[in-house]
Formats: C-alpha cells, structure tokens, sequence
C-alpha cells in the first residue's frame, strides 16, 4: 500500500504520455520501490537516492536505478516542437513535484510571478528550479516507434549479471537487457534565469541554486547541486520535511490526514486537526532513524486506530466528519486494492512482487479510439494466463487511456504528482462490480470452489461472506443469502443458456462435472457479495 501512495507521488507510469504515447521502462524503478518499503530503508536514505542517487560518492548501481523518480515525468516524442519549451516543462515538473511531496507547499504559484503576500518569491522558486536544471536532457527524447535503446539519456542499462548478482530485487523474466531513465548533470553548470511570466523564451536575471528562506536558509556547507538539496531537505531544523510524510503516512492509515491538504501546508491549506500530535510524530520520527515500518506500527497500534467504527448519535452529533476521531475510519479501499480484494479471495491472485506491468481485461477499442496509430501502444494486447491476476499495483498505466477501471474508482492517471486522490461515489462504480470480468470470473472460481464443498448452503454462505466481507454473518444476512441461491438455483435449471453463459466469462479453466446451474447460483450469491458497500470499504 506504501509503494501505491509513492507510485502516485512520482507519478509513475508506463508510457511517455503527450500525442504518441509511447512505451517505456521504468517499471525496475517502481520494483526498487517496492523493494525498499520491504527492507524498511530509511526515509531520509530513500529520499536522498531518489533526488541525488547518481550525485553520492562511489554510487551503486541501485543508488542510481532509484534516481528514476526525477525521470518519471512526461515525455514528448513528437517532431515539430519547441525543443528548449519542452525541456523547460521537464525541470518545472520536478521543481513542483519537490516542492508538494517533500516539503508540503505549493510553489508553482510563484512560476509566473511574485504575489504580494506569498513568503515565497518568483527568484525562490528559480533558485529551487537551478538545482533540476543540469540534467543532461533534451526536450524531445526519442524515435516513435522505435526501439526501446532510443530511450532518453541519461540511462542505465541492467543486464541479466547485475540482475542475478546486484539488483536482484528486479523481476526480470526475459534476456534482454533493460534500459531505465535517471537522472546525470552536465559536466558543465547550465546557467540559470528567472524565466518571465514562466515562459521559456523570456529569461531574466540570473540567479544561483538556493531554497526559500522561509522555510530554512540553505547551509553554505552544502554542495549546491541535487545531492546538497537532499542534505537540506533532512537537516534536523528543517521544519517541513517530517512533518510532511508524517502527514501523508497518517493520511493512507486513517483516510484524512492531520493536515487534510497534504500538499500544501501553507496559508491557502487546512490548519491541523491536531497540531501538537502532528509535531510529536514528526519530532519522534526523525530522532528514531526516519524508521518508517516503526512509524506505521505506531499508529496501527494506536488506541484511535483500534476502536470501534460504529457510529453512535452522540459522536455522529458532536464529530460528523469523524475530524476529532472519536471512532476508527471508515473509507473506500484504493482502486488497485479493490482488484486485490477480488482476486485474493477467489483464490486468483497471483502473488508473484514485481516485474514488468501487465495488461488484465479492457473493454476493446479504448486504446485505438484514443491512439495517434504510431508507436508499439497503438493497439491494446491483453495479456493471459497469470499475467490477468496479478495486483492491481502491477496494471500498465498508460497516460492518454489509463486503465478504466481503475480509473472509475479514482486511481490517479499519473499525469502529474499526486499525493491525495480524490474519492467519490458513483453508480458507475457499482456497475464495475457487477459486470467487470474480472469480478465476474472470481465470483465463477469462488463459486465452483464452493459448490464442490461436502457442507450444506448455509455453511457455503458463512465461509462465502467471510472470506470476501471478512465477518461472520448475522443469521438474516445467511437467511436472505441462502435464500437468494435457491431462487436462483431455480431459475438457472430452468434456463440452462443463460447459466452456461454466465459461466463462460473469463478465461480461468472451468473444472469438469461441473453442476452448471448450482455454480451459477453461487455465483449470483458471491456477485451480490462483492456488490456490498462493506465489501469495498475499510473499517
């Protein structure tokens, strides 16, 4: 779930995006994080990788694979553009996403121009924009079309060696070797100007790197380049810097975080809820080695995260929104959680970490409809086997056509940094429940699973309900469910088409001797289970 929140914050995907949108290979850089959550690796180390991996002396191999975070932006291909505009949007792009994931402001205000009563000013945000400013890039990065090795520079490769021997956190399944975008400085320094109005024909004064003074002046001890900023970012009398991921951890366990606008902890945000316990945390995280598995046991095993989600009226009453916490939260689970939740308990899922991202059942057309017809993504190829029951995390995104189911349960379509999704709640959502394959054909495995049981339909319906809604049903909820099977098993005797039909979904081998119409009905039952707001919702 950590990894899914930082694929969001760097704005991970598996294509270029713009027009063409075309393939590339950064999923090593998404299965390092994954790796790293896992070994619990610091947060101030697995900051510090990610911004200036390349710039520590004698650097690893993975050091500069996490680099990948500042490379994950989107990428034109097209011909026909302003070079030096494009290449210009790339450093805006991590200047921004610094500024709202690591230190909580939102600093691309001041891109155009000062604002009179902002603490932080147009030469600010320049001085922020100088330390992105030296890479090695170009605007337009490679062919269409054409091979992954015309990939952007700079670039790794990772060879089959260094995967058995080094990196072996990769899940790499082929023999080819990989080609992954991170980040390398010019050998010579690229001269940095306040841009007018943000535009990147209009440079003005010149300016030097820097951080805004408002928040911590930058320590002259400190090498002003990338890997200086990182040494910036976790001096202990910066202020934001805990605070922030404090914040946005706080957030993923209880869906609201203590300063609800995570990314932006200025004037313009919310106050906290609870300022005091914010600032203990933040204080508590730093002095215990920025430990983040520490970090999350704390607050799991919080008293606050422990009690009760049920509602009485005197608390509904006196804290509506549940701001206080005066019970446990209660939210929809992440799109890519939702998926997870369906495979694991028919058995389906596929439990296999990393590798590269893979395409499970879409609607057809999508990918054409929305194509520019150049480029390997031009046309969507479903992937079998396996492959369809992986985790929702492990889903190629692409940035013009993001996957729509996930989409529809507001996963973000990585076009930019994104440290808080949105959450509604649309009738579209339970149409996905009800018709999406994939549910579909959990509900058929889970089904025939059940009706092969020697047990009688009510203790069918009590592990039913236990496995997907995680409780033991009360005896209405076994009374009316058991009663729905029956009707159902009754119908579908009758009308054995439409069983058969039902059962054909998905490509999951049906087992033989299978009773076709007590499997439909079992599957109507699991279908109405999956359907269940409970279901779906974190309590």
């Amino acid at each position: 779930k950590m990894a899914l929140h930082w694929l969001d914050v760097a704005r991970y995907a598996d294509s270029h995006g713009f027009q063409d949108d075309s393939y590339r290979s950064q999923w090593p850089w998404r299965d390092w994080v994954i790796y790293s959550f896992n070994r619990n690796l610091p947060y101030d180390k697995f900051i510090t990788y990610q911004l200036a991996g390349d710039l520590i002396p004698n650097a690893t191999k993975e050091q500069i694979l996490a680099t990948g975070f500042n490379r994950n932006h989107k990428i034109t291909e097209e011909g026909g553009v302003v070079d030096e505009e494009y290449r210009v949007s790339y450093v805006i792009d991590r200047t921004n996403t610094f500024s709202k994931a690591l230190i909580g402001v939102t600093m691309e205000c001041a891109q155009c121009h000062d604002h009179k009563y902002d603490p932080f000013s147009q030469k600010n945000y320049y001085q922020l924009y100088s330390f992105f400013n030296n890479v090695k890039e170009v605007g337009i990065e490679s062919t269409v079309g054409g091979p992954e090795t015309y990939a952007k520079k700079p670039m790794i490769e990772i060879s089959n060696d260094e995967v058995n021997k080094i990196l072996k956190f990769i899940n790499k399944q082929d023999t080819n070797k990989l080609i992954v975008s991170v980040m390398g400085d010019r050998d010579t320094l690229r001269k940095t100007f306040i841009l007018d109005r943000g535009a990147y024909d209009a440079p003005g004064a010149e300016v030097n790197a820097g951080t805004p003074e408002s928040i911590l002046a930058f320590d002259p001890k400190f090498p002003k380049n990338r890997l200086g900023l990182a040494q910036w970012l976790f001096d202990k009398r910066n202020p934001l810097t805990s605070r922030v991921f404090v914040n946005q951890l706080w957030q993923e366990i209880f869906g609201r975080g203590i300063v609800k606008t995570s990314g932006d902890f200025g004037m313009q945000g919310e106050l906290p809820t609870h300022p005091e316990l914010l600032d203990w945390l933040a204080v508590d995280f730093m002095n215990n080695g920025w430990n983040m598995k520490r970090l999350v046991k704390q607050m799991v095993m919080s008293a606050t995260y422990r009690q009760s989600a049920v509602i009485s009226p005197d608390k509904l009453k006196a804290d509506p929104e549940n701001i206080f916490l005066s019970r446990a939260p209660r939210y929809r689970i992440k799109a890519e959680l939702v998926r997870d939740l369906v495979l694991s308990s028919s058995g389906l899922l596929v439990k296999t970490i990393g590798g590269p991202s893979v395409k499970p059942y879409q609607p057809p057309g999508l990918w054409e409809t929305a194509s520019s017809g150049r480029g390997i993504l031009r046309n969507y190829k479903q992937d079998h086997d396996q492959d369809l029951y992986r985790r929702g995390m492990y889903t190629f995104v692409k940035r013009t056509v993001p996957p729509p189911v996930m989409g529809i349960f507001d996963a973000s379509n990585r076009d930019q940094c994104e440290v808080n999704r949105l959450k509604t709640n649309t009738p579209l959502q339970a149409l996905i429940m009800m018709n999406d394959p994939t549910v579909l054909e959990a509900s058929r495995v889970l089904a025939a699973k059940l009706d092969r049981e020697p047990i009688e339909a009510k203790e069918k319906v009590i592990r039913a309900f236990r496995l997907i809604v995680c409780r033991k049903p009360s005896e209405k909820e076994i009374e009316v469910l058991t009663s729905y099977y029956s009707d159902q098993l009754n119908i579908f005797k009758k009308q054995m088409n439409r069983a058969e039909s039902l059962l054909s979904v998905g490509e999951y081998p049906l087992p033989k001797d299978l009773n076709k119409s007590s499997v439909a009905a079992w599957m109507q039952v699991i279908s109405a289970l999956y359907n269940l707001e409970e279901t779906i919702t974190k309590t």
